[in-house]
């Protein structure tokens, strides 16, 4: 009976030494914005007559005093819009961005930063960690945007979208630094139509 008892202890203490810790909070969290504005908020009280139109999926890296663009974002280098995981746009609906059309679907976003200009790049390549396994022949779309000062300085990388007539900016900021990734709503019933 004790080596029973003794040979079942030492199969627990193995069972809890062998089970996968969960991971430790990282310093910069993922977060997602959604357009239009906080949906799941809009669905939860019975707001929402539809699923939203996109959302991008992010990690949020902090300023810490440190120098971002030109510093530790190196300029004309592949930054993966974020930390972490690449950064993901997952739309409902059909987009136009540049002139080009951005099918409904899950795509990661890239970004070439400069210092008055940034690249943005649509890849169709899915479930990446930073920009290592970056294959450009998956590229979808690829646009300049402006780089404007910021008013105020923003400590943790964030990214939203702000609805206008014909669809929405999304919106990138951080440090000093903001940019705006002008994004039209394809109306997907007169395509249906044709």
């Amino acid at each position: 009976m004790k080596q029973f008892i003794t040979t079942l202890c030492l199969l627990f203490t193995i069972a809890g030494l062998t089970q996968p810790k969960p991971t430790e909070l990282d310093k910069s969290p993922m977060d997602m914005s959604y357009w239009p504005a906080n949906y799941p908020i809009l669905k939860m009280s019975g707001k929402a007559k539809d699923q939203p139109i996109a959302r991008i999926i992010y990690g949020r890296p902090l300023k810490n005093g440190r120098i971002i663009f030109g510093g530790i974002i190196k300029y004309n280098e592949m930054w993966r819009l974020g930390a972490n995981e690449a950064t993901e746009i997952e739309t409902f609906k059909t987009l136009k961005i540049a002139g080009k059309v951005l099918p409904k679907g899950r795509y990661t976003v890239y970004c070439l930063p400069n210092e008055n200009k940034w690249t943005i790049i649509i890849n169709k390549d899915n479930f990446c960690w930073g920009n290592f396994t970056y294959d450009s022949k998956k590229d979808l779309i690829r646009t300049d945007i402006d780089v404007e000062k910021n008013t105020e300085s923003v400590e943790a990388f964030t990214m939203y979208f702000d609805e206008t007539k014909n669809g929405a900016n999304l919106i990138f900021l951080w440090d000093d630094i903001k940019t705006s990734l002008p994004i039209i709503l394809v109306d997907d019933s007169n395509s249906k139509k044709k």
